[in-house]
């Protein structure tokens, strides 16, 4: 079985411009004169300060600069260049290899990198560092091979809302050089294996639910027949029979047509169901990578076997109650 995904030592950061939120509030404090606590100058404890609102704002800007550089709020590692903006590490010197046919699932909270990540192997995002590659081609020096052999569906899909599922996914199969005739009995097999009613695909897709536009989205990325799909929480705001429907496509897509994939998700009993290894990320770092199986053996089990979500939690919650205790008192 050979290497679909190669990812070595991958490196994004992004660049804030601008003032922080503390930054200009001391701006527009020190114009005015006012309190960032009251309009009497008093500080947080009532007391008044020597020179007004400057002496606490200061405080609380000076304590504001310092957790902002230990981190972002989601864990993520931050500090400033030379032209003083910040400089957040979305993706950290993350490494991982994904099998062919295999379903490789990343699960991180909001903020933890795995929409970066997914966008650097689609060739959407080009990485700072790092090496990445798609089936043996290089995602920056090779990135038409790369489009050419996958596909992407994400959380946020965009779609012509006055036209209906059938016209927007002829346009896309266009875009892709497909022919109409078989296309349009494609659409009609895909879209139905997705639950989604046959009259609902000639209405106009802003008549239809968030849930339903979300399987016209993947049944766009299947036109293609990719080799490599990515699926950046497929099911978000699906009903749990949608769920089943969308989870049933994804092994026949594996098990039928040897398709591999990566997938996002905040769903712990999909990432255990459908996924034969899943790397946990937090902070923009890999935290731990196994089998679902296998990743259940890193906590202590306390009489039961724990489940994917104890895991995550486990290993998550740790990393975020550390990084609370450096933040300075």
């Amino acid at each position: 079985m050979s290497d679909a995904i190669i990812v070595k030592e991958a490196y994004k950061k992004f660049e804030k411009q601008g003032q922080s939120f503390w930054q200009q509030l001391l701006k527009k404090n020190n114009k005015n004169g006012s309190s960032l606590n009251g309009d009497n100058g008093s500080n947080k404890n009532g007391h008044i300060n020597k020179n007004g609102s400057s002496q606490q704002i200061q405080a609380d800007l000076n304590l504001a600069n310092a957790n902002l550089q230990k981190n972002n709020g989601n864990g993520h590692s931050q500090g400033k260049n030379g032209k003083g903006h910040r400089i957040i590490v979305a993706v950290d010197k993350v490494s991982f290899t994904v099998k062919e046919n295999e379903i490789f699932g990343v699960l991180g909270p909001n903020g933890s990198g795995k929409s970066t990540l997914i966008r650097l192997i689609a060739t959407l995002l080009l990485p700072d560092d790092g090496e990445l590659k798609v089936f043996g081609y290089d995602v920056v020096k090779q990135p038409r091979k790369v489009r050419a052999l996958i596909n992407r569906v994400s959380v946020e899909a965009s779609f012509f809302k006055k036209l209906s599922p059938m016209e927007n996914l002829l346009y896309g199969a266009r875009l892709y050089g497909l022919p109409g005739g078989e296309t349009r009995k494609q659409v009609v097999q895909i879209l139905t294996r997705l639950g989604l009613e046959e009259r609902s695909i000639y209405s106009p897709m802003e008549e239809m639910s968030r849930g339903m536009q979300q399987k016209v989205a993947i049944a766009r990325a299947l036109l293609s027949q990719p080799r490599l799909l990515l699926l950046d929480e497929p099911t978000t705001g699906l009903d749990p029979r949608s769920k089943r429907d969308v989870q049933a496509v994804v092994r026949e897509l594996r098990d039928d047509f040897g398709t591999t994939m990566l997938l996002t998700t905040h769903d712990m009993h999909e990432a255990e169901v459908l996924c034969d290894r899943v790397a946990i990320i937090d902070g923009g770092r890999i935290v731990a990578l196994d089998t679902p199986q296998g990743l259940k053996q890193l906590i202590p089990h306390n009489g039961s076997e724990p489940t994917l979500e104890d895991v995550f939690l486990e290993l998550t919650g740790k990393q975020l109650k550390k990084e609370e205790d450096e933040v300075p008192a």
